[in-house]
């Protein structure tokens, strides 16, 4: 029987699974620090068990995104806020490789901001 966190990453269909994946393997080897939980009903990453991001699907147009806990103390073009008055999202778009080097910063400033 799956857990419930790996139940979230391979329930869902192609091309977003592999993109949740390797998204979610990236963030696990970004730092040793970091760690995932299951936290409200989605895969939370912390360092030093403070949340730094988390992981999730848009309902409406079924691409994965990366969520920056603290993102309204991160400044980065790519990051959105929408209607989040704390948080901000990276869209990623799961028919392209994953965009590593703009992940590798956003992580950076988001692990400073810790």
């Amino acid at each position: 029987m799956l857990r419930a966190i790996d139940q979230f990453f391979y329930a869902k269909s192609e091309p977003a699974n592999s993109c949740l994946n390797a998204l979610r393997a990236f963030v696990l080897n970004f730092s040793p620090n970091i760690n995932e939980t299951w936290r409200y009903g989605m895969p939370f990453y912390n360092d030093h068990g403070k949340r730094i991001c988390y992981i999730w699907v848009n309902k409406k147009t079924g691409w994965p995104y990366l969520g920056i806990v603290h993102g309204n103390l991160v400044d980065h073009p790519d990051l959105i806020a929408e209607n989040r008055s704390k948080m901000k999202i990276l869209p990623i778009d799961p028919n392209e490789d994953l965009p590593v080097t703009t992940i590798t910063e956003i992580l950076n400033l988001a692990l400073s901001n810790v």
